[in-house]
C-alpha cells in the first residue's frame, strides 16, 4: 500500500473509529463521542420524585415479596421504574453515556450496608467476574466511578458511564433480597436498558395499556432503532432485564405478555440468562 493511501486509511480510522469497535447502533449509525443514547427517556430521567413514598413501597414489598408478582425495581416512579440520574449540578441535562473503559467499573460503597448486605453484593459482582470480562474494583483515584448506596429510595441506577461520580441505589430492605435485582441494576450501570422496551418488542410481546397505571404509561415506550442496538441478539423473555407480567399494573392484570407460549418466569430475578451473558460479552469483551 502506498504511503498516501496508508495516510488516508489512518485518517479514516481516526475519524470513524476502528472497525469492530462495538460502537455501531441499529440502522448502521456510528457513534463518535458516546456509546449509549437514552434520550427517549426524556426529562423523567432527572425529575424529582417522592423518594420516601418509593422507599415505603419497597419496604412493604420486602415484607411479603414471596407472594408478589412484581419486582422491587418496578415500584419506583423513576424513568421506566428504576432509571434515574440525580442532578448533582444544575447544568445541561445529559442523555448519552459511554462504556466503561476495558470493562473496569470502579466503585465506592456507602456505610449503610451490613456485612450480610455486602456478601450479597459481592456475590452479584462474582456473577459478572465468572461469566464476563467485566470487573468491579474498589475505587482508588479514578475520575469516573459508581457509588453504591443503600438509601430508602428504592432500586435505581443511571445508564452507562455518565462521567464523574454516579449513584446506584440498592435500598437495604428490598433491593438486596434477590441477587437478580442487584445484577439488573448493575447491568443498567453498564449501559443496558430494559428488554421490553426494545424497538422490535412488538413482534414478541403484547403490551396491555388498558391495565397500566395512567401516570406510568411512558414506562412501556419503545426505544428508537436509530439510537439503540439489539447487538444482533434475539428477544429474551428470560432476561434479568425483562419486567414482570404485571409491572406497573393498576388492577393486578397483565401489562406485558409473550406472543408465544412461554413457560418461564417473565421478570425472573435469579440472575443472568444465557443471552444476558452473551450480550455483555458482545458489547464489552469481543466474544
Amino acid at each position: 500500500m502506498g504511503s498516501l493511501a496508508w495516510q488516508l486509511l489512518m485518517v479514516m480510522v481516526l475519524v470513524l473509529g476502528a472497525p469492530g469497535d462495538g460502537r455501531v447502533l441499529g440502522g448502521g449509525r456510528r457513534l463518535r463521542d458516546y456509546d449509549f443514547d437514552f434520550s427517549h427517556l426524556g426529562e423523567a430521567l432527572y425529575g424529582s420524585h417522592d423518594t420516601a413514598a418509593i422507599g415505603e413501597l419497597v419496604r412493604a414489598w420486602s415484607r411479603s415479596h414471596n407472594g408478589s408478582s412484581v419486582n422491587p425495581e418496578e415500584l419506583g416512579t423513576y424513568a421506566e421504574g428504576d432509571i434515574h440520574q440525580p442532578l448533582i449540578e444544575r447544568n445541561a441535562l445529559k442523555f448519552t453515556s459511554s462504556k466503561w473503559k476495558k470493562g473496569i467499573v470502579p466503585y465506592e460503597l456507602s456505610e449503610e450496608f451490613s456485612i450480610g448486605d455486602l456478601a450479597k453484593l459481592f456475590s452479584a459482582f462474582e456473577q459478572f467476574h465468572q461469566k464476563t470480562c467485566i470487573r468491579f474494583v474498589p475505587r482508588t483515584k479514578e475520575r469516573d466511578y459508581v457509588v453504591i448506596e443503600g438509601r430508602s429510595s428504592g432500586c435505581w441506577s443511571a445508564v452507562g458511564r455518565m462521567g464523574g461520580r454516579q449513584v446506584l441505589n440498592l435500598q437495604r430492605n428490598g433491593c438486596l433480597q434477590m441477587e437478580g435485582t442487584i445484577v439488573h441494576e448493575l447491568m443498567h450501570a453498564l449501559g443496558f436498558l430494559h428488554e421490553h422496551t426494545r424497538y422490535d418488542r412488538d413482534r414478541y410481546v403484547n403490551i396491555y395499556f388498558r391495565n397500566v397505571r395512567p401516570n406510568l404509561v411512558s414506562n412501556f415506550g419503545r426505544e428508537s432503532e436509530s439510537q439503540t442496538t439489539t447487538l444482533g441478539m434475539p428477544y429474551d423473555y428470560g432476561s434479568v432485564m425483562h419486567y414482570s407480567r404485571t409491572a406497573f399494573s393498576k388492577n393486578g392484570k397483565a401489562t406485558v405478555e409473550p406472543k408465544i407460549k412461554y413457560s418461564g418466569q417473565l421478570g425472573q430475578r435469579v440472575g443472568f440468562s444465557v443471552k444476558d451473558v452473551q450480550k455483555i460479552n458482545k458489547l464489552y469483551c469481543h466474544r
